[in-house]
Parts: structure tokens; sequence; C-alpha cells
């Protein structure tokens, strides 16, 4: 079986993007290969086996890849039907976080769902369920978005439930990002930008508020602005992470020779995995990764533009933007561009909803792809 039959919707001629595809499998291989060296001597301090992050993230890449596969194969033009469902069972799990033995208290967050054989991250899931509802509701609603009420109040009501139980969580940086595709997907589908630009004025007063009331945010800030006024607490970690960059050179020091994971770099294997890749790959290989994200986003829009359908060019879109800004969140994060959030690295961070809901959404973007006008 070639490409074109593996991954064509049955019943449909066309192929999809393989440019696409090429740069997501690199940057799961590359991912997979980074997160057994960041975490192998890690691993084999709490848990006395050296593969056991490795193992678990290739069962993750193994049923996302697969997830992916199918739903390339599964006409997007179905998805329609899981838009406002998707938000429905969205605030369920979100609420379901806080309710005692089913939601899972983390670094003083509750963000995960335990079903006993299989824990996930709910806001991952929110981000494709708001992605979905908004490129069905802008399709059904067009003629109407130059309205304030079915344009802004509508879709930012929804919104808004969900960003304020991610708030509660808490997790601020997601609802801040679940805003942030909301005001993008609109604009792309023809809201005013008055409107938008009216809605941005009251987020930005309540954003700030919600930073200032909050230490640990502002600890951010201030650790972003001068790490080295605090270097043992706040500053810490972006520090680790100069070092990390630092210390990589042109071609790093080597996969597997790094110092900085050995318990200086916190989570190497989740948040920090671009800081070990400087260190070990050097600029090159960091150059290279962020290449690959430039294309998988470039092709992710091309794909958009070319869809034949508006609903099928705002899910591109918005699947697009969500992996556009969390790539960008990780990078500039770590590299001390913007302030630190704790955000993973699509396709190379350790961890399973994260995985899978990317791949997840790469499957539809290549089911897009293979209508292409």
């Amino acid at each position: 079986m070639n490409w074109k039959e593996m991954f064509s919707p049955k019943g449909r001629e066309g192929s999809p993007d393989l440019i696409l595809l090429s740069a997501v499998l690199i940057l799961v291989a590359v991912g997979t290969i980074m997160i057994y060296s960041s975490s192998s001597i890690m691993a084999m301090e709490r848990f006395r086996d050296g593969l056991y992050f490795l193992k678990r993230q290739v069962v993750y890449v193994a049923f996302g890849l697969l997830l992916m596969i199918r739903l390339s194969r599964f006409p997007y033009e179905n998805l329609r039907s899981f838009a406002y469902p998707g938000v429905i069972v969205s605030v369920i799990l979100l609420i379901l976080v806080f309710v005692p033995h089913i939601g899972i208290r983390v670094g003083g967050a509750r963000r995960w769902i335990n079903l006993g054989f299989i824990s996930f991250q709910v806001s991952e899931l929110v981000k494709m369920a708001l992605v979905l509802f908004l490129a069905y509701y802008v399709d059904r609603k067009t003629a109407h978005l130059k309205d304030f009420r079915r344009g802004i109040v509508i879709p930012f009501s929804v919104v808004l439930v969900l960003a304020a139980l991610v708030v509660k969580e808490p997790d601020f940086g997601t609802a801040a990002i679940l805003v942030a595709i909301t005001m993008m997907m609109l604009y792309v589908g023809g809201v005013r930008l008055t409107h938008l630009m009216g809605i941005a004025a009251l987020a930005v007063p309540v954003g700030v508020f919600f930073v200032l009331t909050k230490g640990y945010r502002i600890s951010r800030i201030t650790a972003f602005l001068d790490p080295w006024r605090d270097p043992q607490r706040s500053g810490f970690q972006i520090i680790q992470s100069y070092l990390s960059f630092g210390s990589g050179g042109t071609f790093g020091v080597g996969v597997g020779d790094g110092m900085q994971k050995l318990f200086y770099l916190p989570e190497p294997h989740t948040d920090f995995i671009l800081s070990v890749l400087a260190e070990e790959g050097g600029f090159f290989g960091v150059a290279v990764v962020i290449c690959l994200f430039i294309v998988l986003i470039l092709r992710g829009f091309f794909i958009s533009m070319r869809a034949p359908d508006t609903f099928g060019s705002l899910l591109a879109a918005g699947l697009t933007m969500v992996i556009a800004l969390e790539a960008f969140i990780n990078i500039a994060g770590v590299m001390g561009i913007i302030p630190l959030k704790g955000l993973a690295l699509p396709f190379l961070s350790y961890g399973g909803t994260a995985l899978v809901t990317s791949l997840a959404a790469v499957g539809i973007l290549l089911n897009i792809s293979s209508h292409e006008t």
C-alpha cells in the first residue's frame, strides 16, 4: 500500500500534503530521540527504569499516528456533527477536573482527569473542540458575522465559559490561547475588525488583572525582565535554559552528552526539551526544528486557502493556529524572548494528550488537503 492509498479518504481522489506529513514525522522522530536523551537518567533515579518515559512515549506516538491515519481518511465534512457536542463535553470535562478522585492535582493545579486505566489533560481536548465549534459556527453564520450579537456575543459567550473554567484550574496561559484563537478565527471568518478591537481593549486589562493577582505570575514577569535578580528561585529555570543554548555552540555536544538535563533543567523532557536539543544538537539542531515548524505552519495555511469550502478552510486555519501558537510560546519562552509558560512543544515534548491531539489535528489537515481545489 502506497502513501496515497493509505491517506486518501475512501471514495475520493486526491493525495494528502506529503510535505506537511514529512515535517510532522521528522519532528516526532526527533522528539522521541530527545525524550530518551533528556529523561533516561531522571527516569532511572525516579523509577529505576531508564526507559520509563521512552516506552510510554512510543505508545503515545503509535496511538497518535493511528488516529492521524484514521482522521486523514474520515471525511472532514462529517466533523460538523461534533461541533456542539464537543463544546458540551468540554464543559463537562472541565467541571469534572474539580471532582475529587476524578480530577488529578499536579503542581497545585487540577488539569487532568483520571479514568483509572488512563489519564488525560482536558485543556488539550478543549482547544480542538473550540476550533471545531468556531469553524462550524462561522460557516453557518457567515452572512450575519458583521452583526455584533451573532459575530461577537454568541461565540465569545462560549469561549468565556471555557476560559473561565480553565482559569479556575488554574491555567491562565491556556485560557489566553483560547481567547486568542477565537479572535483570530473570527477575524479570518469576516467579523468586523472594530468589534474585535473592542473585545481586545476589554481583554487586556482583564489579563493584566489576572497576572497581578497571582504571585507566581508576577514572578514569571520579573524573571523574564531580570532573571539574575533571583537566580536560585524565579530566575533559575530561564538561566539554566540560557546555559543550555550557550553550551551547544554550532553543532552541539552530541546526543546524550548534555549536562543541563542532569537535574539542572526542570522538566527537561517536557517544557524544556528544546533547551536539551540546543545543548546536544547546537544551533543547527534548533534551526532544523524551527524550520520544520515553519514548513508545517505554512503548509497548514496553504491547505486552509485551498480548501473547497468555508468550513474546511476555517478548520484548517484554526488547527494550524493552535500548533503555531503553542510552538511559538514554548520556543520563545525557553529562549527568553517572552515570559515562560509551562506549555509543551508540539510533537517533541513528552506527554500523551498533547501529542495525540496534535497528531489528530494533522490527520484532519491531511484530510482537508486531499480535497484541495
